[in-house]
């Protein structure tokens, strides 16, 4: 009998060794201690996860024992159809690239951290490889379906309230640039009388964006039918009545509403609304704003970030290509 408890003892100390990433929680703490956002530290979270998951249900390899054949296999497995999110659900579409390499590096990241603090670690940061990004043409809309787009919710929403809060929000978007989180985060007490907005960006970096008159206008129609006494600039609806305080639009919805009202208007080029702010760096550098001045508008960093991200569109390079080539004739 107590043969058979030692053993069982055991078998749940290996268990453990298997589905335990060690530290996990010193390093999101390290992460929260350099002010990183509470979505991103959430984001490292998951994707560690994801990789706790592999490492138990798919290769049954305890943390101490992974070599570089382990992450070669985890990034054959994040590839695969058959992988699993980190509870146990069958996925429902491929990853990119792009989310591939940010879960690649949220391991990179944990390695090293393991390193740097003379934690036993069973490889090198330097082993897990970023896969090689494919090149994609840029597709910016053009700004008449642009401006369809942010005038959709006016036509297809039934909901008043709904229509002049949607509106709102893509006539923000497109006069700011912000980032999704960045929209839906913005409070009533942010945005002074001149249409400046106080944001608090990525790594909680602080900046102004502006409002022009048209989102202005449409902003204060919808603040004139609010009726609830929540902080945000952006609410969602329960039924009849407006939220409770403290809730938001979440990301999803407005994601899902902007599809939705591309497809109504058969637009052809698949426009987000992460694309909504594409295409505002894009129109702003098109009639000849200061790279150095939509850097700062859209919170980036680095200039070089900007200059990749500022894609102009197929009939402006046209323009430009008939204008300055020298045999035009």
């Amino acid at each position: 009998m107590e043969e058979n408890k030692e053993n069982k003892k055991q078998d749940k100390k290996e268990q453990k060794e298997v589905i335990s990433l060690p530290y996990l929680d010193e390093f999101l703490l390290n992460l929260k201690t350099k002010n990183y956002s509470q979505e991103t530290i959430y984001n490292y979270e998951r994707d560690l996860k994801t990789f706790e998951f592999f490492l138990k249900n798919e290769v049954k390899t305890p943390f101490e024992k992974i070599d570089k054949k382990t992450i070669l296999h985890y990034k054959a497995y994040l590839i695969s159809r058959d992988r699993k999110t980190a509870n146990n659900q069958k996925s429902l579409k491929d990853l990119q690239t792009g989310s591939i390499n940010r879960m690649l590096s949220s391991l990179r990241c944990y390695l090293k951290y393991l390193i740097k603090m003379d934690y036993p670690c069973p490889v090198p940061h330097s082993v897990v490889e970023l896969m090689k990004a494919e090149k994609k043409h840029p597709r910016v809309g053009e700004f008449d379906d642009i401006i369809k787009l942010i005038e959709a919710p006016t036509v297809f929403e039934k909901n008043e309230i709904v229509a002049l809060r949607n509106r709102a929000m893509l006539e923000v978007l497109f006069s700011t640039g912000l980032r999704i989180s960045e929209l839906l985060n913005v409070k009533m007490t942010d945005i002074d009388k001149s249409g400046r907005i106080f944001v608090k960006g990525k790594g909680k970096k602080e900046r102004f964006v502006y409002l022009t008159k048209r989102a202005m206008k449409h902003l204060k129609n919808y603040l004139a039918k609010r009726k609830d006494l929540s902080p945000y600039l952006f609410v969602p609806l329960r039924g009849k009545n407006i939220s409770k305080i403290q809730k938001k639009v979440s990301p999803n919805y407005l994601e899902e509403r902007v599809k939705r009202y591309r497809e109504l208007l058969g637009l052809n080029v698949p426009i987000t609304v992460h694309g909504i702010r594409h295409a505002f760096a894009t129109f702003l550098a098109e009639r000849g704003a200061s790279p150095v001045a939509i850097q700062i508008l859209l919170g980036h960093e680095s200039l070089e970030t900007t200059t990749r991200y500022v894609q102009a569109s197929d009939r402006f390079a046209k323009k430009i290509h008939e204008k300055y080539h020298p045999l035009k004739e």
